[in-house]
């Protein structure tokens, strides 16, 4: 079955970056904004992994980003929702200050473009923990634009995580692609090459790997930029 559509991950796939030197830059950006309104540093950080821990356990009952606020209220209270505009605020003020510990490959957006010119449906597959605006705007450091995906996740639109299966049936039903027409392309083993367990074909991006249940690497079709369009070209 040739491929119709193809799937990209973006944090260490289309935006190369160490996951861990951004998790730690993107809490202490947040951590210096809230700390005006009296969140200690330490326990907003750990409110805030356990709002992600509950979109990454979402069941489909409602979207991840209700998820999230859900159990920050519960840790800080109804009141504390009024605080959304300040992480509105931080994303739209304070987020591109994150960049500078991203990298940069020009392959990337070369790829999604060969890729569209080629005829396929292009979409990104990046894990919904973030609302659209902080999405949007790694899209953009990654030397790409919103526009060009057919659709892309963000924790408004999406009601289930990586690696839930039903997060790539979700993705292909929003398509409308059988699994065997539809490639996914990232960088981590767990969340992203599980999507062969649907029959999607896959393929792991090597530069920025995070494998942590330490799988053959060789167990999957891997490579770089290149090596990624050849396969594609291949399964066209």
């Amino acid at each position: 079955m040739c491929i119709k559509a193809v799937l990209f991950d973006l944090d260490g796939t289309l935006l190369p970056m160490d996951q861990d030197v951004f998790v730690k830059t993107y809490f202490k950006g947040v951590a210096a904004k809230l700390a005006p309104r009296g969140y200690e540093p330490k326990a907003l950080i750990d409110a805030i992994w356990a709002g992600t821990m509950q979109m990454i356990k979402n069941d489909g009952s409602c979207t991840n980003e209700d998820a999230f606020w859900k159990c920050f209220a519960s840790i800080y209270g109804e009141k504390a929702l009024a605080d959304i505009v300040l992480f509105e605020r931080f994303y739209e003020e304070n987020f591109d200050a994150v960049q500078t510990v991203c990298g940069y490959d020009p392959q990337a957006a070369e790829t999604v473009e060969a890729f569209k010119k080629a005829g396929l449906c292009v979409a990104l597959a990046t894990n919904p923990i973030f609302p659209a605006i902080a999405t949007e705007k790694r899209i953009r450091w990654a030397g790409l634009k919103p526009e060009d995906f057919a659709f892309y996740t963000t924790y408004e639109n999406s009601k289930y995580c990586k690696p839930n299966l039903r997060y790539y049936e979700a993705l292909l039903k929003k398509l409308d692609v059988a699994p065997g027409e539809c490639l996914m392309v990232g960088n981590d083993v767990g969340d992203d090459m599980v999507a062969a367990e649907l029959g999607m074909q896959v393929f792991l991006l090597t530069d920025c790997l995070i494998n942590k249940t330490d799988k053959a690497v060789s167990d999957f079709p891997n490579g770089s930029f290149g090596e990624l369009r050849e396969f594609a070209e291949r399964l066209m």
